[in-house]
């Protein structure tokens, strides 16, 4: 860089990222196992999940299997990464919660 030579840096502002994303999960076999005394408070839960990790849920239903999940995606995390802990943190709360009378995964 030569004596005297003044550079001027210009940087992007207010970049903004919008993803949505919907998701799907089915239950093993299509068996219905999901049901309506508790589906709300699994919706609640996973909802949670998605908004621990900074994420935004637009909608979260079923009818009554599979989930439908629609949300606003952050590009903070992989979507593979999120979805896995979804998976893993509602399994280990139905099994908790003892709504199936064998492990739900």
């Amino acid at each position: 860089m030569p004596l005297g030579t003044t550079y001027e840096y210009r940087f992007m502002a207010n970049t903004y990222t919008q993803i949505h994303i919907q998701t799907v999960f089915a239950v093993t076999e299509r068996e219905c196992l999901i049901k309506k005394e508790w589906r709300d408070d699994l919706y609640k839960y996973i909802s949670g999940i998605i908004q621990n990790h900074g994420h935004k849920v637009l909608q979260i239903n079923g009818k009554p299997d599979p989930v439908l999940n629609l949300f606003g995606m952050r590009p903070t995390l992989s979507l593979s990464d999120l979805m896995k802990q979804v998976k893993q943190d509602a399994s280990k709360w139905i099994n908790t919660k003892g709504f199936v009378n064998r492990k739900f995964s």
